[in-house]
C-alpha cells in the first residue's frame, strides 16, 4: 500500500517556520512522490500552511480537535473547523495529549468519529510507556488502546493508525526492529478481526525519534506504513531524506 510520511510539528513554529514547508513542496515538486506527505502544523499556521502546500504533493492536518463542532469551548478547535481552513487530516490520541490533558481512549474515539464527520482522515496514535514495556504488558497496552479508540466508522479511506511508543518520543530511544514486527503485527490482527479487509488496508505509522539515521530499517518492517515524525520534521532536510526511504 503506498506509504504516508506525517510530520508533527507539535507546539512549534512560527511563521518564518514556513520556509522549511516551502522547501519541502519544492524539493518533492522535482520528481515523483511514491508516498502520501502530510504536516501537521501548530493551529496558528494551519491556514498559511495550506496556502504554502496549495497545489504541491503535501497535504496538511491539524493536531487536535474538540469532539463538537461548535460551542462554548473556549481555545478549542472543531474538526468542522480544520476542514473549513483546508485541513484533510487530524491527529487524535497522541501520547502528549493522552499525558498532558489526561485524555481517555473513550475521548480519542469520539474525537477521531469526529474527524470522519468533517470529512478528515483521522491519524489515531497509541502506545505503551516504558513502565508498561518493561512489565511486559506492550501488547495488551496497545490492543486496549486500539480497541476503545476506534470507532465504528473507521474504513482504510479515513483512518491512519500510529502506533507511538510513549517512551521513544523525543527520547531518540527506539525499540528494536523485532519489537515493531511485533507490535505492528498484532495491531494488523486485531485491524482485521474487527474490520476485515479494510482492517487488512489500513496503514499502520510508526513513530517515536523517526530520524534519517534510523527510518530506513524502521520502514523495512512488516506492516509499517509510513512514519509520524517529529522533531525531523522540523528541518526540511531531513524530512526529505525519511520520505525518500519510504519510498523505496
Amino acid at each position: 500500500m503506498r506509504p504516508l510520511v506525517a510530520g508533527n510539528w507539535k507546539m512549534n513554529g512560527l511563521r518564518a517556520s514556513l520556509d522549511v514547508s516551502r522547501d519541502v513542496c519544492s524539493a518533492l515538486a522535482r520528481g515523483d512522490v511514491s508516498a502520501d506527505v502530510m504536516i501537521a502544523p501548530p493551529a496558528t499556521l494551519l491556514m498559511a500552511m495550506v496556502g504554502v502546500c496549495a497545489g504541491s504533493n503535501v497535504s496538511v492536518a491539524g493536531q487536535d480537535c474538540h469532539t463538537a463542532k461548535s460551542g462554548a469551548h473556549t481555545g478549542d478547535i472543531a474538526a468542522e473547523m480544520l476542514r473549513d481552513a483546508g485541513a484533510t487530516a487530524v491527529i487524535v490520541g497522541h501520547s502528549e495529549r493522552r499525558t498532558d490533558h489526561g485524555e481517555t481512549s473513550a475521548l480519542v474515539h469520539d474525537k477521531a468519529a469526529a474527524g470522519h464527520r468533517a470529512g478528515l482522515m483521522a491519524i489515531i496514535c497509541i502506545g505503551e510507556t516504558q513502565a508498561e514495556r518493561h512489565a511486559g504488558q506492550t501488547l495488551a497496552v496497545v490492543a486496549s488502546q486500539l480497541a476503545a479508540s476506534l470507532p465504528p466508522s473507521c474504513d482504510a479511506r479515513n483512518t491512519v493508525i500510529a502506533y507511538e511508543p510513549v517512551w521513544a518520543i523525543g527520547t531518540g530511544l527506539t525499540p528494536t526492529v523485532d519489537d515493531v514486527r511485533e507490535v505492528h503485527g498484532a495491531i494488523r490482527r486485531d485491524l482485521e478481526t474487527r474490520f476485515g479487509s479494510a482492517g487488512s488496508a489500513m496503514r499502520i505509522l510508526y513513530g517515536g525519534s523517526v530520524k534519517p539515521e534510523n527510518a530506513r530499517s524502521l520502514m523495512s518492517v512488516a506492516h509499517v506504513n509510513g512514519a509520524l515524525v517529529g522533531g525531523a520534521s522540523l528541518k526540511a532536510q531531513d524530512f526529505l531524506d525519511i520520505i525518500a526511504v519510504c519510498e523505496t
